[in-house]
Formats: C-alpha cells, sequence, structure tokens
C-alpha cells in the first residue's frame, strides 16, 4: 500500500491574491467606463471592443493556452486602447490595469520600457485637452506608473512567498503520509514477528516434545500392546503434522527480507538501499553460521532502526555496518560520522543536534530487543563526535559453528542458509537469560568484548 500525494494547490488561487486579481479587474472596468463617458459614439463602440477583448482574454489563464496567444491577446488589448485614448483622453488612464499586466506577461527588461511607453502615450493623450500640457498631467500618469510597478513587484513576492508556503505544506502533508504508513508497516512486520516468535517457542516446541515422548513412549511399550502403540503413534504422527504447521506459520510470518535470503543478504540489501546521504557501507567478518529465527529478526531491526536514525537525525556523510560472527557470539556494529549526541543526557535534554525523544525513544526499545535475547546493547557517542551503536548476542547451543556440521569443522566455509525452525534434539537445557535486575551494558569502550573496529573509523 503506498501513500497517496497530497494534491497540488495554485498559490494564485489563494483568498488574499484572489481579492486582488477581481479587484484589478474591477478597477479597468471602473476606468474604461469613467473615459467613455463624455466622449462620442466612436468612444463607446471602441470602449466596449477593449471591454470584450479584456473579458476574453480571461480564456487565456487555462493551462492549454499558450505564452504567443496572450501576448497576441495583450498587443491586441494596447491597440484598442491606444485608440480609444486617441478618441478619449480620458480613457488614457485605462493603462494604470494595463501596467499589471505588461509586468505580470513580459520579462522585467521588456515590461518596464513598455510601462514606460504606455506612460508617454498618456501624457500625449493628456497634452490633447485644454489647457494643454502642464507639470500636473506630466506627474500623475508618471506616479500612477511607478505605483503601477512597486504594487507588481510586491504581487510578486507575495506569489512567490504563497509558493513556497504551499509547497512546505505539501511536503509536510507528504512526510506525514509517508511517516504514518511507515509506521503502520513497521507496527505490521512488529506484530507478524512477534506471531512468529511465540509459535516457535510455544506450539512449535511443544508440539516437537509431544513428538519426542510419543516416541519414546512407543519404544518402552512391553511387547503385545500393539493397540496402545497404535494409539501412540497416532499421537506422534498427529503432533508432526501440527508441528510441520506451525514451521511454515513461522515461516510464512518471517519478516520479508529474510524469508529468500540470509542475514548478511538482508543487511546487505538494507545498507544498499539508503543514501546517497550518508553512504552506507556493509562488512561481513567471520564465517556466517545460521542462527535462531529471532536473533535474525533482532539484528535486521535493530540495523534498520539505527540507520533511520542515521538519516533523520544524525546528519552523517558516512556510515557503516558491520556483522560478525564469532566462536561464542554475534556481533553488529553501526557508526556513523554525524552529530553525535549525549547518551547520558536525560530524554529530550540537550543532547546535542538530534537527540531528541524519537531517537532516544528509538534506542531504549533496541536495547530491550537484545536484552530479551541475553544480549547487549552499547552505545557510544559524544556531541560532533558521530555514534556507534554496537550489539552482541551470545549463542546458546542451539546454533554456532559447532552445530554447522555434524564433524569437526572443515577447511571449507559452510553455506549460509535460510532462517528455518529446526526440531529440537534432546539436549541439555540452554543457558538461562540474564537476570532481570542485572545492571545496564556499559557505555565505555572497554565494555563491548569481541567488537571490531569499524571500517569508518579504519579508514579514518
Amino acid at each position: 500500500m503506498t501513500s497517496t500525494p497530497p494534491a497540488q494547490h495554485d498559490p494564485a488561487r489563494m483568498p488574499a491574491l484572489r481579492v486582488m486579481r477581481v479587484a484589478l479587474h474591477a478597477m479597468f472596468y471602473v476606468l474604461l467606463v469613467i473615459g467613455c463617458v463624455g466622449g462620442g459614439v466612436t468612444s463607446w463602440v471602441l470602449g466596449a471592443a477593449l471591454g470584450a477583448a479584456y473579458a476574453f482574454g480571461g480564456f487565456f489563464a487555462r493551462p492549454e493556452a499558450t505564452r504567443r496567444d496572450a501576448l497576441l491577446w495583450l498587443a491586441a488589448v494596447t491597440v484598442l486602447w491606444v485608440a480609444l485614448a486617441a478618441e478619449s483622453p480620458g480613457a488614457g488612464y485605462v493603462a494604470f490595469p494595463l501596467y499589471f499586466l505588461y509586468l505580470h506577461l513580459l520579462p522585467p527588461r521588456w515590461s518596464l520600457p513598455s510601462v514606460a511607453l504606455l506612460t508617454g502615450v498618456v501624457i500625449a493623450a493628456q497634452a490633447n485637452t485644454s489647457g494643454g500640457l502642464t507639470a500636473a498631467k506630466v506627474i500623475g500618469p508618471c506616479a500612477g506608473a511607478a505605483v503601477a510597478v512597486l504594487t507588481a513587484y510586491g504581487y510578486a513576492g507575495l506569489y512567490r512567498e504563497s509558493r513556497r508556503r504551499q509547497a512546505l505544506i505539501d511536503d509536510l502533508v507528504r512526510t506525514r503520509d509517508e511517516l504514518a504508513e511507515s509506521q503502520r508497516e513497521a507496527g505490521r512486520l512488529a506484530e507478524r514477528a512477534r506471531l512468529a516468535r511465540e509459535i516457535h517457542d510455544t506450539l512449535a516446541q511443544g508440539l516437537s516434545s509431544i513428538v519426542l515422548l510419543a516416541r519414546s513412549t512407543e519404544s518402552a511399550l512391553p511387547a503385545g500392546a500393539d493397540a496402545a502403540a497404535e494409539r501412540v503413534r497416532e499421537i506422534g504422527a498427529t503432533a508432526g503434522e501440527n508441528l510441520a504447521e506451525a514451521r511454515r506459520f513461522v515461516a510464512a510470518l518471517t519478516p520479508p527480507s529474510l524469508q529468500d535470503a540470509t542475514l548478511p543478504e538482508a543487511l546487505r540489501r538494507v545498507t544498499a538501499g539508503c543514501g546517497p546521504v550518508p553512504q552506507v557501507s556493509f562488512h561481513l567478518d567471520g564465517e556466517p553460521y545460521p542462527l535462531a529465527v529471532e536473533t535474525e529478526v533482532a539484528l535486521l531491526r535493530l540495523t534498520q532502526e539505527a540507520l533511520a536514525n542515521v538519516q533523520r537525525h544524525a546528519r552523517a556523510e558516512r556510515a557503516a555496518v558491520t556483522l560478525a560472527y564469532l566462536d561464542d557470539q554475534v556481533t553488529l556494529d553501526v557508526f556513523d560520522d554525524g552529530v553525535g549526541f549525549a547518551p547520558e543526557a536525560p530524554a529530550g535534554g540537550a543532547g546535542g543536534a538530534g537527540s531528541a525523544d524519537r531517537p532516544r525513544f528509538g534506542l531504549h526499545g533496541m536495547r530491550e530487543r537484545i536484552a530479551e535475547l541475553g544480549g547487549t546493547l552499547t552505545i557510544e557517542s559524544a556531541p560532533g563526535e558521530g555514534t556507534a551503536v554496537a550489539a552482541a548476542i551470545p549463542l546458546h547451543g542451539t546454533s554456532g559453528p559447532a552445530q554447522a556440521a555434524p564433524e569437526p569443522a572443515p577447511a571449507s566455509a559452510p553455506t549460509p542458509t535460510s532462517v528455518s525452525v529446526s526440531e529440537p534434539e534432546p539436549a541439555p537445557a540452554p543457558a538461562p537469560a540474564p537476570a532481570p535486575g542485572s545492571p545496564e551494558p556499559s557505555a565505555e569502550p572497554s565494555a563491548r568484548p569481541g567488537v571490531r573496529p569499524h571500517p569508518v573509523e579504519r579508514a579514518s
């Protein structure tokens, strides 16, 4: 589902600009009627023709009208006005609204000389009136032209500001819709991951235990208990079928990025989808081996959240994601060279640029997700020195290099496999997770065992 872009609005249709345009048209017709009063029949005929031509110009405000058509219409209006001003000098003041047309339709190098020429026509028409040419008849048209030029430039400035405001509003609306859509998608994927984890940890494990118990019971039955053995086999077969169905549910609820790719490939896709600013690189250390579904999902979500914070808040030029497969743990580092923040500052405090509530809440959520798997999350940052997010998740005997093959590890690297739910074999219970009251991991660099230097740090 994609968000629909907001409708684009024409700033010229805003109330203030629309009122100014209506006032300009009304002023044209008022001055036209005043100029025709006292004139003969010819003046009224020319005035009617000029008014009709001016009204016809409204058609050229449509998108399909070309600039050539608009200029031809302006030339026709100008010719009719000059003829009317020669017949009735009082109509010369109709030039005032014509100034705005020239300033709007022509570039400054042509509009300003045209305004001066129209002013000269008005002065020449006034010179033919009684009393001849006087200072007032020169100053009046020149002052009107100056007022028209200043008003037109003010109108143009208001129009540009309105366009900038409308573009900002459209961008905010589009960003809000995209954010809401991304939050809905993130919530949907998080719920899918939670359901997959719950099904895997409860139903799938319980059904697997039933299958194992049924097999053990069948082998322990005394000879001759055929009926009981048949029932036990039916129990095992039914539990096996439901276990297979539970596995299919878990596979279907796995995040799309991990359905058809290994964790390194999924992280490489995530980093490739960022940019061009910041430039994000991906590095893989060690030989990949299969991990539990919840571990891969947690590392994928951690990378996505960390890179989202880099793009929204860090103002970084480069970032690096490093995934390392060690003997006893898997680590993930995300480093950027952005503005950084103060991790010890309270949420919403002066933690440097980009240390607002949203990123702090995201970091808290990432810490909880990693802690649920018995891992640690370390955040190192300072204002102006970039940020490093490092996660380390220990292996609990259910995956890792020792379980990649039944024999000792060969010289060649094991081939990465997709995420799957494996049937648990009888084995000692996994190591317990850290107690809820265990202290938070230290933010000092020395508290990050097994974390390799970041590629960006090595390059600097």
